[in-house]
């Protein structure tokens, strides 16, 4: 019992280690525990246990099968590497049942995924991720098709696999796909370093005074155009609260048109950025929740309409939605819906990076926690924890 309300407790309730300890020693009276509560590193063993035991029994999802050449069964992997972590990265393999949109009506969530296999190496080539996936596919079986991002070396992983006759789909991410789309278009558009500079600058003004509520949203300066979107439309909003026109003096408008500088001289591209970007966001948000088949292709490309037809944002959208559809329909789900999107790897890695680890980040330390996160907490988890023994355990 205490075992599994402490993993509940990191698992669902998201707590740390330390604060679960504190809350088993208030709860103890009511629980009935005699003597001493267990230690944060007691609770950090049992899950450590839990993941491995997790991944070292999970027997996968059935073997794909065939019908009229068509994959009807089986699983969907989904593959990408962690950032830099000390000195280590990760490679995660987690496996999504290829029917899940036939049986939920919701996007995938962490309890609707396992993990198959994780790894840590210093770096991830294509070849290195190649063969760790041939590995793992001589135990569980092939997949029937991987999800991953626009990566080159995953990209030439699958492709390695294809040569050594290790066949499967290859369905790209849609957000990725988004975030490219916009990126190719809009980091050669001439107001684009104008508008970052003049966002910055509106930022730094704006710290520790009146107006500190309205600071910009923080962008990551490596993956920007994941979430360039909410740096315009923040652009955008602003500019409606500043109106053109005459002001007195050391109102709250006036302090506002100082702190966001020439920002305003850039609305034909705030403009033209959230033309383009707001059908593509609606519909990234549809294949999300749906997949992709051919009532959401539909939807999606109706919601097109509103970009230019010659953009090379709306052709490369609309290509790529015909290109995965044609692989929805080599799986069989063209009726059905085809998962489109790998969320669940970055949320699993930024859940590992954050929830019980320290400032040093320890690549090793996370990926073996990370099973742990997939998945439902079955009743007998802490029968699971104490079938892994201290001679088991990689490290203490």
């Amino acid at each position: 019992m205490l075992i599994y309300i402490s993993l509940s407790l990191f698992l669902i309730g998201r707590i740390g280690f330390r604060a679960i300890s504190r809350v088993l020693g208030v709860l103890a009276p009511y629980f009935g525990i005699d003597g001493k509560v267990p230690c944060p590193q007691t609770i950090i063993n049992w899950l450590t246990r839990y993941s491995l035991s997790k991944i070292w029994t999970y027997s996968g999802l059935p073997s794909v099968s065939f019908e009229k050449n068509k994959f009807v069964n089986g699983a969907i992997w989904i593959i990408d590497t962690s950032i830099a972590l000390g000195v280590g990265k990760i490679l995660a393999v987690l496996e999504l049942n290829i029917n899940h949109h036939a049986t939920n009506e919701s996007a995938p969530a962490l309890k609707n995924i396992n993990c198959v296999a994780i790894s840590v190496a210093s770096s991830w080539t294509g070849k290195s991720i190649a063969d760790f996936l041939q590995q793992v596919i001589h135990i569980t079986g092939k997949p029937a098709a991987y999800l991953k991002d626009g990566g080159l070396d995953l990209k030439k992983g699958v492709r390695l696999l294809k040569e050594r006759g290790l066949y499967s789909h290859s369905i790209d991410d849609v957000s990725h796909v988004v975030a490219n789309l916009l990126k190719k278009e809009y980091t050669r558009h001439p107001s684009y370093d104008g508008f970052i500079s003049a966002c910055g600058q509106a930022s730094k003004k704006m710290k520790q005074t009146d107006l500190g509520c309205l600071v910009p949203p923080k962008v990551s300066t490596k993956a920007r155009f994941m979430n360039i979107h909410r740096l315009v439309k923040w652009a955008e909003m602003i500019l409606q609260h500043s109106p053109r026109g005459r002001t007195s003096e050391g109102s709250v408008i006036a302090k506002l048109r100082n702190s966001i500088g020439k920002l305003s001289e850039h609305r034909p591209f705030i403009k033209r950025f959230l033309r383009d970007a707001r059908p593509l966001l609606e519909s990234q948000k549809i294949l999300k929740h749906r997949g992709l088949n051919f009532e959401t292709y539909k939807e999606c490309k109706a919601m097109l309409q509103s970009i230019p037809q010659r953009s090379q944002v709306s052709i490369g959208f609309m290509t790529w939605m015909e290109n995965q559809l044609i692989v929805a329909s080599s799986l069989g789900l063209n009726n059905i819906g085809m998962p489109i999107c790998s969320d669940n790897i970055e949320s699993l890695f930024g859940l590992g990076k954050t929830h019980g680890v320290g400032e040093v980040k320890d690549a090793n330390r996370i990926a073996l926690r990370l099973p742990a996160f997939c998945g439902t907490l079955p009743e007998d988890a802490a029968k699971m924890v104490m079938r892994v023994t201290v001679k088991a355990m990689p490290f203490p």
